[in-house]
């Protein structure tokens, strides 16, 4: 928020040409104006996750990187509701991608069995909704999926930990990366 309380009788066009002179403090004043508009596309975009707190920052970043050469062809609310269309279609494609590669697939091979430990640590959100996935798996395609999709293990030291024939892992790996990809594909972060 702007420290100064006579902002908010100004235009967004004062307000850009008060940044732009060095006083950056005014830009809060753009920030309190477009944030729930931002946040709203954000939503509407990628849904209500805490990914949305993330990318709405992010667009304020970006907007106030582009301030120089924002010439007021269309209006603040506008700009920054393509900026925020862009990134929150950027983080959607991120998403799909840790998902897939965490279930293996691609489109050239659906059963790929060469997965690598995935690291998730960056999204929560997509954590939370592959452990609730997990959880729908039987027992004994779950260890196997746990095994070698989250936490690396070859196929061969999976069957030596789990005592099974390295078939069966196999197996129960493509069943499971097949289940996962029918649960994920119901939810609003896998297409």
């Amino acid at each position: 928020m702007s420290d100064n309380p006579n902002s908010n009788k100004l235009t967004d066009a004062e307000l850009i040409s008060l940044v732009l002179q060095g006083n950056k403090q005014f830009f809060g004043e753009l920030i309190r104006r477009y944030q729930s508009q931002v946040a709203s596309t954000i939503t509407a975009m990628i849904g209500n996750c805490e990914e949305v707190e993330d990318v709405g920052q992010e667009v304020f970043i970006r907007f106030f990187r582009a301030l120089e050469t924002f010439r007021g062809e269309s209006s603040v609310g506008t700009f920054l509701t393509r900026i925020a269309i862009n990134l929150s279609l950027n983080a959607l494609k991120k998403r799909k991608r840790l998902l897939q590669r965490f279930v293996g697939l691609s489109e050239k091979n659906e059963y790929a069995h060469d997965a690598v430990e995935v690291d998730l640590s960056e999204s929560s959100d997509i954590k939370e909704l592959l452990e609730r996935a997990l959880q729908k798996l039987d027992e004994g395609i779950r260890a196997v999926v746990v095994m070698r999709l989250m936490n690396g293990y070859s196929v061969k030291e999976t069957a030596e930990i789990l005592n099974l024939p390295q078939g069966t892992v196999l197996s129960r790996l493509s069943r499971g990366q097949k289940q996962l990809k029918d649960v994920l594909s119901k939810s609003n972060y896998y297409g």
